[in-house]
């Protein structure tokens, strides 16, 4: 008996397919953009691919943590950042990177909604990441 594969016609894989299909089609005019996903405990930074061997990033919100991100930002070549608005925990990474010269883009979480699938902190500061740039 000969396999078959089963196209996937559900109404939400036909969604996650036209959004990622807009991804790949958004142009980049910002090549040294950073995307952050802002937590109470943690901040996940995305620089751009192929920057260094991992492009995406864990920090504690201590603030010996919060500078040693902004040195990682600056290494790989980033001069602008962009994270979402959450609670009040984006307030002292926002001061530091604005005084160590970076341009800083506080975002509405409601703008920038994921594409459809599994929610997590690493596709976040990858997809704030892709569209800043």
């Amino acid at each position: 008996m000969k396999k078959t594969h089963r196209k996937n016609k559900s109404p939400q894989g036909k969604k996650a397919v036209k959004e990622i299909a807009k991804l790949e089609s958004l142009k980049q005019i910002n090549l040294n953009a950073t995307g952050l996903d802002i937590g109470g405990a943690e901040i996940w930074a995305c620089v751009p691919e192929g920057r260094c061997k991992e492009s995406v990033r864990m920090y504690p919100t201590f603030t010996v943590d919060l500078h040693g991100l902004a040195r990682w930002l600056s290494e790989y070549g980033v001069d602008t950042v962009a994270m979402e608005s959450t609670g009040v925990y984006w307030i002292p990474i926002y001061e530091i990177l604005e005084a160590k010269g970076f341009r800083v883009y506080l975002v509405n979480a409601r703008h920038v909604k994921n594409v459809s699938g599994k929610k997590s902190d690493i596709l976040d500061c990858q997809w704030i990441q892709q569209l800043h740039t």
